[in-house]
């Protein structure tokens, strides 16, 4: 059976274009038209992706994604009228993992979210209740679980600060550009500047004090530990 999709729209009109085509693909749908009745179900049955539209009477799209993400790392896509890149920027900060413009083609939509979907089904474990650990110095992430521990303390993380120290945690000391972090961790259609990768780091630093990832000036980052200190 395929994923369960939660559509947050207020506009009847596109909610049963979006939902018609998703049921079409085989996905389980369910539709609200507000923000505190996404909440009810994000608090009894989450699904396991969000589309939510911005502009939302009550609790709106931002808010929302906000609150999930501080909990989950359940993709979630970002639909709005607003096209300005400040408004683009702000819900992907915000957490969300994909932004898509109305009026915008269903197609389009349907083929966004198998790719995350793809992206998110190739970090789970391949044998069921297999727990995988990967360690470097302080750094000790679960990536079954995506959990993340800094010198035996839980850091609470976003799905694409969890995404870039793995790809650091598993090539450890080598450099790697900000265009091939921007690649791999926002995919190859993302539209924003490289300074997203600038920013990202600059907020695990904050969160995880004495984190060694290394500024490579004039290039990218590295997670740069010892060999000793790995093993």
């Amino acid at each position: 059976m395929k994923h369960s999709i939660v559509v947050v729209e207020d506009d009847v009109n596109i909610r049963n274009i979006v939902s018609a085509y998703l049921r079409k693909d085989g996905y389980q749908v369910r539709v609200v038209e507000s923000g505190e009745e996404a909440l009810t179900i994000w608090k009894t049955d989450p699904p396991d992706m969000w589309i939510l539209d911005i502009m939302l009477p009550g609790i709106d799209g931002y808010e929302l994604c906000k609150t999930i993400r501080q909990e989950s790392e359940v993709p979630i896509i970002i639909i709005s009228a607003k096209d300005e890149e400040l408004d683009k920027i702000l819900g992907l900060e915000l957490g969300g993992d994909d932004y898509l413009t109305k009026p915008f083609s269903p197609r389009e939509m349907v083929a966004r979210i198998k790719r995350l979907f793809k992206r998110v089904d190739r970090t789970r474990p391949e044998k069921a209740g297999e727990k995988k650990e990967l360690q470097a110095g302080g750094l000790v992430l679960y990536p079954d679980e995506r959990l993340v521990f800094w010198e035996g303390e839980e850091v609470e993380i976003t799905a694409k600060e969890f995404e870039i120290l793995n790809i650091f945690i598993t090539n450890l000391n080598r450099a790697f550009s900000r265009e091939e972090l921007l690649t791999k961790v926002w995919g190859e259609d993302y539209f924003g500047s490289d300074r997203a990768v600038d920013d990202l780091i600059k907020r695990l630093r904050k969160k995880i004090d004495g984190l060694p990832v290394e500024t490579v000036w004039g290039y990218g980052y590295r997670l740069k530990i010892e060999k000793e200190e790995s093993e």
